[in-house]
């Protein structure tokens, strides 16, 4: 399971990378099939917190939990369940906000949405199979 987190953070690595280029670089992010969408979300009063780019959030989350891989025992796999949890937590607030805030969807923040479910998912398994059963 490690190993299937590690590669689902990778990829989020690269969409919360992209998308913290396209805040920086001014440009729009490429959407499938012209949609404004993620324009539109892009640049709402949603896209920062306390000034911090969510990218730049997402980004650091992402790699938050690709370092807590490399902690070997129960304190590793902790603290891959908390961020997970944490970064599930803010991907769902923000979907509310893409859906009933900002109306539009960002195809990108769906995929990094479904990213940190799927890691999420995971690393409580991976917590819970761990587990010592009880005495």
């Amino acid at each position: 399971m490690r190993r299937a987190i590690a590669i689902l953070a990778v990829l989020g690595t690269g969409i919360a990378g992209y998308l913290t280029y396209v805040h920086y670089a001014h440009v729009n992010a490429l959407c499938v099939a012209g949609s404004k969408g993620c324009e539109t979300v892009q640049n709402s009063d949603y896209a920062e917190l306390a000034g911090v780019p969510v990218a730049v959030l997402g980004l650091a989350g992402y790699l938050g939990i690709l370092a807590s891989l490399l902690i070997a025992g129960e304190t590793g796999r902790i603290l891959t369940a908390f961020l997970a949890l944490v970064g599930f937590g803010f991907s769902a607030y923000l979907t509310w906000a893409e859906l009933f805030r900002i109306h539009a969807v960002c195809q990108w923040c769906v995929a990094s949405a479904l990213l940190l479910t799927a890691i999420t998912v995971l690393a409580i398994a991976r917590l819970l199979r761990a587990a010592p059963a009880p005495a």
